[in-house]
């Protein structure tokens, strides 16, 4: 057995570990500074791994476990795992893993199936006696101080004002200011570490706390010898001991917490006096739940105030029945707290035997399989199953008929694979054999031929609607940037004029394709000429030739759009109303008041419809207009149980995409605005996580995203089922990251682009292209993990 704690030689321990591999069965690496694990070497012996209490973790190299033929047992208790997909695909490597966990029970030390029957009898038994007592310990010892000091400076940012309320997509908010900028990782080894050894000291200083609050409590169930903790010279706790004392004094004080209030539990059952103190579900809807991750999930309150384990009151002890779903979780990683976890865990890798301390039995296996056929998707376009891109080839040169979609009950023998089904087939395979989907940076420009690269802090981008290639985005200093996103060239620059103000409205027009209106949040709305811009970067001002025309100035601006014939554009922005403007003349016509009760956030017109717009607000409400109908009345209302923050059209008009806050996500029909599909999306709990949402693949797929999560959902637009989640990645800072817009490629399907930004004040926001169709891993690791985050409402 190996067991590594000492956190001042992670590094090239981990390193000659990870390439090289190592001849034992039993692997502790807890408490390890790991970011992203990739454990390439040789380990044929090892049976049982261990990564708990890892809270730098987010990740796995597909192939990380694929040298482990033997590896039976994995724990990653108190992590950061996050995503599902990328998961279940580096264990699916693992053929012989009987039990996993990723949250562990609380009388149970390993992996296997728990035996909590007894645990409680016996406890109820021994301290049947005992005087009534309520003992409190740090609830979240896998926290950090730097965690604990973010959440409240988010909650405490928000002062009512518009640019702090309604900060989405227009501003850095204050907590930035809070990040660490210790941000060094190895750029040159195969293994992210995290040079923040800090939380690692917090559980040992923790520890010790819990260790002199514990003293004189029960000395039959602690034994904890403080002369066992040695620190070295630069604070780090040396080896065994400081696992040693963590282990003894958490699990001690679990089971004296267990023990006393149980007695009082059933004691409070006799006298029906018990109240619900927390469910999980309850703390899970908390905002910012998945920062904070408490030893102890469901608490149950006697009239005395000592809390204890949720278990089911309806058993007495001799019959408790104890069951995932009811059981209080312990140190829980976040991917813990994805909605059927467990379920889409146990049909991924269906040799479990054990999940979480819970056995996994053949109607369980039966219930997930279920679950997941119906919340998930497999492989899109509703493959039946995964196909290699050769087969594929091989199958359309021979005209196979093997994949013709059943479009009708009458037998078609003879039918060949139509070129959108074959496309479709490709794709599919594609997107499955790319686990880790290729992520890059494309917001960076050198200025000149011989001048250093430039980094822009882009603020809302958009595609060209008729060329392929071209992408315009405004920054937060009032930039105005075109470039060709496939060759990642410069094609036209202009600075900010005058006072820096964010861009927030963006919109190409269709037929003039060089010419696009810019919106700012000062309320200027200018049209501009690609053709008359410079392709170099220059703090030079040319207005003259690059702007067409300047229009009436609407204040507070958070959006603006063109009609699909070019004859009219419309504004809105932190108000009720919006704006008709005349292209052709650049007058404004009318403004349109009182649409909605609250402010308007987004306004769209159709694809093809030029007389058609709709609006979101956060007075709840989606409503379409009609122009030949006037402002007195709209076409319909569809109403959201949040602030709607989003909407667009689909590419054939035939839906409207809403997103309110919090990942509330709803496709409305246009005809009358009656719901088609509601997304099942995890909300978090907080009222500032808005939300945005956009079709990809012309209308197969929908995209969303949200300013407080580093994840993008992919989900079938007539299904609602998740294909999958696209994690943003940082190697320089732990949950730093989040979506604060997105974009589906018009023009190619699988492909987007993500607006990334940072909590870090310094770091700059960055526009990030994903590729489902390639894997990460297999390209070279110069672009791995520079995929990023930044803020929060206004605009789309």
């Amino acid at each position: 057995m190996i067991d590594l704690v000492d956190s001042s030689s992670w590094k090239d321990v981990l390193d000659d570990i990870c390439q090289k591999g190592i001849a034992c069965r039993i692997l502790n690496l807890r408490f390890s500074p790991i970011r992203k694990l990739n454990m390439t070497g040789k380990f044929m012996q090892l049976h049982t791994l261990r990564l708990d209490f890892s809270v730098h973790l987010t990740s796995f190299h597909t192939s990380c476990f694929s040298c482990m033929p033997k590896l039976m047992r994995l724990s990653m208790c108190d992590t950061r795992v996050t995503n599902l997909w990328m998961t279940s695909a580096a264990l699916s490597k693992l053929h012989s893993l009987e039990e996993l966990r990723f949250q562990s029970c609380l009388c149970c030390y390993d992996t296997g199936p728990c035996s909590g029957k007894g645990v409680i009898s016996s406890a109820y038994e021994k301290i049947r006696s005992s005087s009534h007592h309520c003992y409190s310990y740090p609830e979240s010892l896998s926290g950090t101080n730097e965690n604990f000091l973010l959440q409240n400076m988010q909650e405490s940012s928000i002062d009512g004002s518009p640019s702090s309320l309604y900060s989405d997509d227009d501003s850095f908010t204050n907590h930035e200011l809070l990040q660490s900028m210790t941000e060094e990782a190895s750029a040159e080894s195969d293994l992210d570490i995290s040079s923040d050894t800090r939380s690692i000291d917090n559980w040992t200083d923790m520890s010790q706390d819990s260790h002199h609050e514990l003293y004189g409590w029960t000395n039959s169930e602690i034994s904890v010898n403080t002369s066992d903790l040695t620190m070295s010279s630069s604070g780090h706790s040396s080896i065994p001991s400081t696992t040693r004392l963590f282990e003894e004094v958490i699990y001690s004080s679990t089971r004296i917490k267990n023990d006393i209030c149980n007695i009082n539990m059933f004691e409070g059952l006799k006298n029906n006096s018990l109240n619900v103190h927390a469910s999980s579900t309850e703390i899970y809807s908390q905002p910012n739940h998945r920062n904070q991750f408490s030893t102890d999930r469901v608490f149950i309150e006697d009239e005395e105030g000592c809390s204890s384990s949720g278990l089911n009151l309806e058993n007495t002890p001799e019959t408790l029945d104890f069951v995932p779903e009811k059981h209080p979780s312990h140190h829980p990683s976040p991917i813990c707290f994805e909605k059927y976890y467990r379920e889409y865990m146990i049909y991924s890798l269906p040799q479990l035997k054990v999940l979480d301390n819970f056995p996994v039995k053949h109607a369980e296996k039966e219930k997930a399989k279920a679950i997941f056929k119906k919340y998930y998707e497999n492989v899109p376009y509703n493959r039946q199953q995964k196909e290699s891109v050769v087969s594929i080839l091989q199958r359309r040169e021979v005209g196979s008929t093997a994949f013709c979609q059943k479009s009708s009950q009458i037998k078609q023998p003879y039918c060949r694979e139509s070129h959108h089904s074959f496309s479709r087939s490709l794709s599919a395979a594609k997107v499955s054999s790319a686990l880790q989907p290729h992520l890059h940076p494309i917001s960076k420009f050198r200025s000149g031929s011989r001048e250093e690269t430039r980094s822009f802090r882009p603020r809302q981008f958009e595609y060209h609607p008729s060329s392929p290639s071209l992408m315009v985005f405004g920054t937060l200093d009032g930039e105005l940037v075109v470039m060709n996103h496939e060759s990642e060239k410069l094609v036209g620059y202009l600075p900010s004029a005058g006072a820096l103000h964010s861009i927030l409205g963006l919109c190409w027009l269709k037929k003039y394709p060089s010419k696009f209106i810019a919106g700012s949040d000062n309320g200027s709305l200018q049209m501009y000429d690609v053709c008359q811009m410079r392709a170099t970067v220059t703090d030079q001002y040319c207005s003259m030739n690059a702007s067409v025309y300047t229009f009436d100035d609407f204040e507070q601006l958070t959006s603006v759009h063109v009609n699909s014939t070019d004859e009219y554009f419309v504004a809105s922005g932190f108000s009720k109303h919006v704006a008709l403007y005349d292209m052709g003349s650049g007058r404004r016509l009318q403004i349109f008041e009182d649409l909605h009760r609250e402010h308007i956030n987004v306004v769209k017109f159709a694809h093809h419809s030029p007389t058609i717009f709709a609006t979101a607000s956060f007075d709840h409400d989606v409503k379409m207009w009609d122009l030949r109908q006037g402002p007195s009345r709209p076409c319909f209302s569809a109403s959201s149980s949040k602030g709607n923050v989003m909407v667009c059209f689909s590419p054939d008009d035939h839906y409207l995409l809403a997103s309110a806050i919090d990942n509330e996500v709803k496709q409305i029909l246009a005809a009358d605005g009656r719901l088609h599909m509601s997304f099942s999306i995890s909300s978090t709990g907080s009222g500032q996580n808005y939300t945005r949402s956009y079709y990809m693949n012309g209308r197969d797929y929908i995209i969303s995203g949200s300013c407080e999560e580093n994840v993008v959902r992919i989900c079938c637009a007539q299904t609602g089922r998740r294909l999958r989640d696209v994690s943003l990645e940082d190697r320089g800072s732990r949950n730093s990251m989040f979506v604060q817009s997105l974009r589906g490629d018009p023009f190619r399907d699988f492909h987007m682009s993500i607006l990334a930004a940072y909590w870090h004040p310094f770091a700059k926001s960055e526009i990030v292209a994903v590729n489902l169709l390639q894997s990460d891993e297999r390209i070279e690791e110069n672009s791995r993990g520079r995929c990023r985050q930044a803020s929060s409402s206004m605009g789309g």
